[in-house]
């Protein structure tokens, strides 16, 4: 996948929530992805994998991949429909896991594949860098929904 360029004002409809790991729940940031771009059309971030992410085995865990998918197309594809007053929720992940990388930093990288009124569909690709290896790919079909209140009056 290619690099995707960085979003202009335009593109980032507001209000969208803060995707900063100080405003993430404690599972997000522990999970430690980051954010670089997220558009409706595409979405890139960066992990770095380590032991707070192993099995008991000692590897990462097949779990932390398919929470990067699912966290990441989750972000594009709400991005994708927030000017509608929308988000989007996942209703099926499908992550495959090809090496079970101990530790290091990974690229992860969304884009839709799919993208209708009512649903989409969005591939993730995370690799260990350097090297550029593969480590899981992804899809998650997502549901648009409408958007929900926040719980605060006015």
């Amino acid at each position: 996948m290619a690099a995707i360029p960085d979003p202009s004002p335009e593109s980032c409809p507001d209000p969208f929530p803060d995707l900063g790991l100080d405003a993430a729940s404690r599972f997000a940031a522990t999970l430690g992805l980051i954010f670089d771009v997220v558009r409706g059309d595409g979405v890139t971030g960066h992990l770095e994998l380590g032991p707070h992410h192993h099995s008991a085995w000692g590897t990462v865990h097949g779990g932390v991949y398919s929470t990067v998918v699912e966290r990441a197309a989750s972000v594009g594809a709400s991005r994708a429909v927030a000017d509608k007053g929308r988000f989007a929720v996942g209703v099926h992940n499908a992550t495959d896991v090809f090496v079970t990388e101990v530790r290091g930093p990974a690229l992860v990288e969304a884009r839709p594949v799919f993208q209708g009124e009512l649903q989409q569909l969005w591939s993730v690709e995370i690799r260990a860098l350097p090297g550029n290896t593969l480590l899981a790919r992804g899809q998650l079909r997502l549901q648009n929904v409408a958007g929900r209140s926040t719980g605060h009056d006015g």
